[in-house]
């Protein structure tokens, strides 16, 4: 099963390719940024790029073990066509309902086996901070996370579907992060380590 996907954007040259992933057994989404350090960037300056997103979906009808292959060969597919270096996944959140809970953590464990097959590493956030970071608040809905990575990112339209746009928040989450750490870490550089 191919996962559905935008088309692709140009190659961005070395930078650090994210892969966010927002699992679900119905829909699992994906989103791959790519941040490009001001000595590739053309402006001279850290670019944010979409490379692409969308997501591995299943049909209900399917037993469960064909629908966790099919997440699996999508999400393999998906690493296999950007070439992502680390990957960030959101955390499952404990569900009211208890068949919902154990599905999302089927889902989210094969998402963490696909990325561990090919060696990546893997980091995982909260909803509330992958929120934080899309919208600047820890409760914003479904709809303000799209609106506010349509602004962020630069894209002409809210992504969609939803799984889509969590899961480029959860790679914009893990980039910000990381950006974060290297400014701390050039700060320290700077001062010569001293407090």
């Amino acid at each position: 099963m191919r996962p559905s996907t935008t088309p692709p954007s140009p190659v961005v040259g070395p930078g650090l390719v994210v892969l966010g992933i927002d699992p679900g057994l119905r829909a699992t989404g994906w989103g791959v940024l790519a941040l490009v350090g001001p000595g590739v960037s053309s402006a001279g300056r850290e670019d944010l790029t979409v490379l692409g997103y969308g997501a591995v979906t299943t049909e209900p009808a399917l037993p469960l073990p064909e629908r966790l292959r099919r997440l699996a060969f999508g999400l393999r597919e998906v690493i296999g066509r950007w070439q992502p270096v680390e990957v960030a996944v959101e955390e499952a959140f404990v569900a009211a309902n208890k068949r919902v809970a154990i599905a999302m953590g089927e889902a989210r464990g094969v998402a963490l086996l696909a990325a561990a097959e090919a060696g990546l590493p893997v980091f995982e956030y909260s909803a509330s901070e992958v929120k934080q970071a899309a919208t600047g608040y820890g409760r914003g809905s479904k709809e303000q996370v799209q609106e506010m990575l349509r602004l962020q990112l630069g894209l002409e339209a809210a992504p969609q579907p939803a799984d889509a746009a969590d899961a480029l928040a959860t790679a914009l989450c893990h980039l910000m992060r990381r950006r974060a750490e290297a400014r701390v870490a050039a700060a320290g550089a700077l001062s010569g380590g001293r407090a």
